[in-house]
């Protein structure tokens, strides 16, 4: 094999890969040896070696205990719609969708009060160190975990309030756009920034990854009047689903 400018390794990585997505490597199949590898493409033991690693980074394989590394089946994606549309009902993005698309979810969520980080801080707009209320989510479709998120609220705003927990008290579950108007502040703007990067041991570890996969992670902050109220990172399997907005025309 003639492999050009581009290192070996990448080159032995792309042909597998390729065989892999048009199924002569099935979901299973034990992947050819590093002896094989060596043989087939004529290459040294490390670069036989590194094509692997980059096909485990990629999540294509997966490896065995004792066994060997085997094509990982690769799951359908599918869809989480994000929509600018919120009904008179105040529901939560996530409930939102669970209606829409006739889902099976259940979620569960603890909050506690702590120090803003200095990102969080710079999100909302206040100094670092000032108290937040963060809540964290782990969101599930029929039992299989989709989604983990984590949101903070300043107490400057919500403190000593009847909605200063998101899931507790008279409006529950309601939704920020709704338990905000519940104390008068009008939320009239929300900004979303997604992005991906290999998912934190956390967030893997309650999503069924495995090291090395990558999550999307949308960044969500609502604001009132320009004031940040609540942020949250959001963050769903890249490899398990696709987030999908659906925009009104104005």
């Amino acid at each position: 094999m003639t492999f050009g400018e581009q290192p070996a390794y990448l080159r032995v990585a792309s042909d597998l890969r390729e065989k892999i997505a048009n199924g002569s490597l099935p979901p299973h199949t034990r992947l050819p040896s590093q002896a094989r590898i060596r043989e087939e493409y004529g290459v040294s033991d490390t670069v036989a070696l590194e094509a692997r690693k980059v096909l485990m980074a990629e999540g294509l394989v997966e490896g065995r205990s004792g066994s060997g590394t085997y094509v990982r089946e690769r799951p359908v994606p599918r869809r989480i719609a994000r929509s600018g549309y919120r009904p008179a009902s105040g529901a939560s993005p996530f409930r939102q969708e669970q209606a829409a698309e006739g889902a099976r979810g259940t979620w569960e969520s603890r909050s506690e009060q702590e120090p803003a980080s200095a990102e969080v801080a710079e999100r909302l707009g206040i100094e670092p160190g000032e108290r937040v209320m963060r809540t964290r989510y782990v969101y599930r479709d029929g039992g299989e975990p989709m989604m983990v998120s984590t949101s903070w609220e300043p107490l400057a705003v919500t403190g000593r309030t009847p909605v200063m927990l998101p899931e507790e008290g008279p409006l529950g579950g309601c939704g920020v756009v709704e338990r905000m108007a519940a104390i008068d502040v009008v939320v009239d703007n929300v900004v979303e920034e997604v992005g991906a990067r290999p998912g934190l041991a956390e967030e893997l570890l309650a999503l069924g990854g495995v090291p090395g996969h990558v999550v999307m992670v949308v960044e969500r902050t609502y604001y009132a009047s320009g004031r940040a109220v609540e942020t949250a990172d959001v963050v769903v399997p890249a490899d398990r689903y696709r987030i999908a907005y659906h925009l009104p025309v104005r």
